[in-house]
């Protein structure tokens, strides 16, 4: 038994109005692991707190309310550590949700919630009969702690792993069974699954290791699996050059410009257009889906089950990265063929990328910059530049009020060019204001995802787009991002180009 509980045992000091109640019933819950001795409960969420068998005097955080696989987090080296977090933050609150929080929202909980006269009472106490200061830096002695901590190593009872008990454990693998208008997590419709067709080719292409391990013979048309594989090692160095980990695992931490650049280098990300040749006749896919896996995850981010199910299936090696897209194609005739001969064609699709920025004041403003693949140089000169607004009748609803102000420019590029060349504007616009509470809890949230191009639409971000050319012939209009204020100051706009990969290949998989 570690010394310091020991002795915190025999001190008789009450810990309970700082979130740490003992009982004399310490049963488990599902997500209790293996070998915990439970010592102290926050009162709230069948939150508890342990040392587990094999980890020595290490204090951990069990939350039942949480979801897989963040159950479990260790507080404290040691039980004197674990007192000395309580010293300095004056709740378990804290040190309990620490894993979840960026350092500025620690710091703002812990000023958010300053100790009650009791609890300063209860820690005066503690640190008297302890003999123990607080620690010094509570915040970077948790995130080192947990970062650097295996959580593989955890081992749980059965519980853990029955779907009735724990809605996130592990599904049992369902029988493998793939469908026209499926994908990997199902099927709509009451059409029979298709019928295995082994192909086992691979191919080199787009720098990658391609396997082909089967296609689907269905009613509609014919399913391939397409596997893409990455060595880990690529993806580690993708990962460490954009710093990618759990906490900044999402858009609102890039910049746009950032994340068509973090795309382009993403070495499991890659688009291209599968065409199959059946018999001699041309088949253009219908539609498809793809699913990932990465052997680099870190902990706290976790692989999607049907990739892993997928990978088992074609038994394909798991120290690589892959992307497995499956593509629908339907037939041609109304009975399905015999199939004869089968080639695919792959070809890669135009990739969007980022050029220079420009700012403009007045019409008349021009801006030369050149074409990264071509090497072609072009002149921006701007003819218009006027300040609208959008009728909020038009954007509007009940609960959101929308920014409704936008700045228009129209241009001309000299020389002509091809339709590979955007203007978008380098902001953000503004986010929609809430009017009315959401009752329904299950509703779509709104999002920042509107955009001008004469009317409202656009799936790509709040960001001025190319609207093509109006009836003078090589004028273009980009409209910026939308704003609740007319904007004041000269908008920074971006040159995107649309570079077409000329890669193409045929190979013959039947």
């Amino acid at each position: 038994m570690d010394r310091t509980f020991q002795k915190f045992l025999q001190s008789k000091i009450d810990l309970s109005s700082v979130g740490v109640e003992f009982r004399e019933d310490n049963a488990p819950y599902f997500c209790t692991p293996k070998g915990a001795s439970i010592f102290g409960w926050a009162g709230v969420d069948g939150i508890h707190f342990c040392f587990i068998r094999g980890f020595g005097s290490m204090v951990f955080a069990i939350s039942p309310m949480n979801s897989a696989p963040d159950f479990v987090h260790p507080l404290a080296r040691n039980f004197a550590d674990f007192l000395r977090l309580l010293l300095a933050c004056s709740d378990e609150a804290a040190l309990e949700q620490a894993w979840m929080w960026d350092e500025a929202q620690f710091e703002a909980f812990l000023q958010d919630n300053p100790p009650t006269q009791e609890q300063q009472r209860t820690l005066s106490e503690l640190a008297e009969k302890m003999k123990l200061k607080p620690m010094e830096q509570p915040w970077t002695y948790i995130k080192e702690l947990q970062t650097s901590f295996d959580y593989s190593k955890i081992k749980y009872t059965e519980d853990y792993y029955d779907t009735d008990m724990n809605p996130d454990a592990e599904p049992t693998i369902p029988e493998w069974k793939v469908y026209f208008e499926g994908n990997f997590w199902g099927h709509s419709g009451k059409d029979r699954a298709g019928t295995e067709i082994r192909v086992d080719q691979q191919f080199e292409w787009a720098g990658h290791h391609w396997t082909i391990p089967a296609a689907y013979s269905c009613s509609k048309g014919l399913v391939l699996d397409l596997c893409m594989c990455t060595p880990a090692e690529d993806i580690r160095k993708f990962m460490k050059k954009w710093d990618l980990h759990p906490e900044n695992d999402s858009c609102e931490y890039f910049t746009q410009e950032q994340q068509m650049q973090i795309d382009l280098d993403n070495p499991l990300c890659l688009d291209f257009i599968p065409r199959l040749e059946l018999n001699g006749k041309i088949i253009q896919t219908s539609h498809g889906c793809s699913v990932v896996f990465n052997p680099c995850l870190p902990d706290g981010m976790i692989n999607e089950t049907e990739a892993k199910w997928a990978l088992e299936h074609y038994d394909l090696d798991i120290s690589y990265g892959w992307m497995i897209f499956r593509a629908a194609f339907p037939w041609t005739s109304k009975r399905r063929p015999e199939i004869k001969s089968l080639a695919l064609t792959m070809e890669q699709q135009s990739r969007r990328v980022p050029g220079p920025h420009f700012k403009a004041h007045a019409p008349g403003d021009s801006f030369s910059f050149s074409h990264p693949a071509s090497g072609t140089k072009y002149t921006l000169t701007v003819r218009e530049l006027e300040q609208q607004t959008i009728s909020q009748k038009c954007v509007g609803s009940d609960r959101w009020f929308y920014p409704t102000h936008f700045t228009a420019m129209s241009y001309t590029l000299s020389p002509k060019p091809d339709d590979d060349i955007l203007i978008r504007d380098c902001a953000n616009g503004d986010k929609p204001l809430e009017i009315a509470p959401i009752t329904n809890h299950f509703a779509p949230e709104a999002q920042n995802d509107i955009v001008c191009v004469g009317i409202i639409g656009g799936a790509d971000g709040p960001t001025a787009i190319l609207c093509g050319a109006s009836k003078q012939e090589n004028l273009h209009v980009a409209c910026s991002a939308l704003h609740f204020e007319p904007i004041s100051d000269d908008i920074e706009w971006r040159v995107e180009f649309n570079i077409l990969q000329p890669l193409k290949k045929t190979f013959l998989l039947i």
